[in-house]
Order: C-alpha cells, then sequence, then structure tokens
C-alpha cells in the first residue's frame, strides 16, 4: 500500500530529516528514540528504533540512492513481524505552497499495514513542515 504526502519544507530539508536517524523522533511522534552506529543512513546501515510504547523495532536499510532521494528499510517489529517500507522526496515546484513531497510504500501482513499507515501520514505530515 501507498501514500503521498505534500508539504511546505524544501526537498532538501525533508531529505536530511529522513536521513540522519537522530532527526526521526522530531517529525515522527511515535518514535522515542533511534539507535543507529551511521550519522547518515546508507544501504547496509542497522539500527533500533525505540518506539514511545517501549516497542523496540529493529531495522536494516536496503537501498539509499542520495541522488534520487530514494530509500528502503526493513523493519522487524515483534513475534517476527516485518514490514519492507519504501521512501522517495520529491521537489515540487517552489512558486506553490508545497514545495516538497514524500511517497511511502508499505508492504507486509496487512492488518499491520492497514493500522501503521495513518500514524505513517501523520509523521509524514510533520517531516513536510517548514
Amino acid at each position: 500500500m501507498a501514500i503521498t504526502v505534500r508539504g511546505a519544507a524544501p526537498a532538501a530539508l525533508v531529505w536530511r530529516r529522513y536521513t540522519e536517524p537522530d532527526l526521526w523522533p522530531t517529525w515522527s511522534p511515535q518514535i522515542a528514540s533511534v539507535s543507529c552506529a551511521d550519522r547518515v543512513i546508507r544501504t547496509g546501515s542497522t539500527g533500533t528504533v525505540h518506539a514511545v510504547l517501549g516497542v523496540q523495532v529493529r531495522f536494516e536499510v536496503t537501498r539509499f540512492d542520495d541522488l534520487q532521494r530514494t530509500w528502503a528499510w526493513d523493519a522487524m517489529l515483534p513475534l517476527g513481524i516485518r514490514l519492507h517500507l519504501e521512501h522517495s522526496v520529491m521537489e515540487l515546484d517552489a512558486s506553490g505552497p508545497d514545495r516538497s513531497s514524500t511517497g511511502l510504500r508499505v508492504s507486509g501482513p496487512l492488518p499491520i499495514v492497514l493500522g501503521y499507515l495513518p500514524v505513517a501520514r501523520l509523521a509524514l505530515g510533520r517531516l513536510l513542515r517548514p
């Protein structure tokens, strides 16, 4: 399943917020902190997302393209549940109110994906704020 969200933040800022795990809690309300050895993610980066409810989600970045502003990762949830998430950031016409957009495609067990998408939409809206 996929969603796209538009917002006023410049694409370069949105991309920076995506690529630096220490910034994820600033725009994603479900994330309390992130443990990752890499300051900027890359293909092969691994770590743990510490959610606000105490849930820990291990992750591995499976694809990263700085020029295309796309990346993908596998998130390993408790009980062996795995999600695959693909992200993209697009620059829009700077003269309009929306300067960038981000796309998210999530693959995994349908009930988990359906439950996650509203939370993701909220987080992406915050990601795209100036």
